[in-house]
């Protein structure tokens, strides 16, 4: 699977959070690696790990993620905040923070595409807004690029 489909299928493990209690978390995964719309016949146990890895790895620092998105999003709270584009924002967070492997315009444009995919009109706009606001804490040229 490419860079791009495997953060997706991370997005759509991690909308799951929202409806789903952390205890009933672990079976949720596994339907969703049984489901072939989810999780393909021709993607391999090294995707899965990934996904899995990187999922448990942001589901691990929500509180901390969804508490440094409280204090960038002016006037938002994350409990306001619509659940695709929420959860669109705590992936790129975690990337941005977390993750030494993607570079901070990689993960606002990723996050940017992404909303364009599964949010509403205007998610792509806030997601980049949002995010827009961590990258200004350690901004870099290819992050300059992303916000122009």
């Amino acid at each position: 699977m490419s860079r791009r489909e495997i953060r997706e299928r991370i997005f759509k493990l991690l909308f799951r959070v929202e409806f789903y209690e952390t205890g009933e978390m672990e079976e949720q995964k596994e339907l969703f690696f049984e489901d072939a719309e989810d999780f393909p016949e021709q993607a391999g146990e090294k995707d899965k790990q990934e996904i899995t890895g990187k999922f448990d790895a942001i589901a691990g620092k929500l509180s901390e993620i969804d508490k440094m998105i409280d204090e960038k999003a002016t006037g938002w709270s994350t409990k306001r905040m619509g659940k695709v584009d929420l959860t669109i924002i705590r992936l790129a967070v975690y990337e941005i923070c977390f993750d030494g492997q993607v570079p901070t315009g990689v993960a606002i444009n990723e996050a940017v595409e992404l909303a364009k995919s599964y949010g509403q009109d205007g998610s792509a706009a806030f997601v980049n807004g949002v995010l827009a606001k961590f990258a200004k804490t350690g901004e870099t040229a290819e992050t300059t690029a992303v916000l122009e």
